[in-house]
């Protein structure tokens, strides 16, 4: 019997974004905000097979940071506001639009490569 038969396929966004194991979901994917825990303390899954990389950082300035851009150009174009301003309005919407989204966003590339078994590249030369 396999470790697939023990436990059930769970979807990697429901599992990811709540910071939870990618097989058994019930134990924690994270030690700290963004640092992965060693292992599952439910099931035991080793985590040293995630690898998400810069993934949350560029889906995080792809989609949060241009908004936050957005503003502070349409705040400095529209009323020229003085540099205390951005600090008031764009600095406060950057960071909130930015830093959350980083945790949810690591843990669904990590239960995503879990899912869907992803692993370094190999090159097939065909011998086995």
């Amino acid at each position: 019997m396999s470790s697939t038969d023990l436990w059930p396929a769970l979807p990697p966004f429901r599992t990811g974004i709540r910071g939870r194991c990618p097989r058994c979901g019930q134990g924690h994917l994270f030690r700290s905000f963004l640092s992965l825990a060693s292992s599952c303390e439910v099931c035991g899954l080793d985590y040293d097979f995630a690898d998400p990389a810069d993934g949350p950082a560029f889906f995080v300035i792809c989609f949060a940071c241009v908004p936050s851009v957005i503003l502070g150009i349409w705040i400095e174009m529209a009323y020229q506001a003085p540099y205390w301003v951005h600090l008031v309005t764009t600095l406060p919407f950057m960071l909130l639009t930015c830093i959350p989204p980083l945790r949810p966003l690591k843990g669904w590339l990590v239960a995503s490569q879990f899912f869907f078994k992803a692993g370094e590249g190999r090159i097939d030369d065909g011998r086995d």
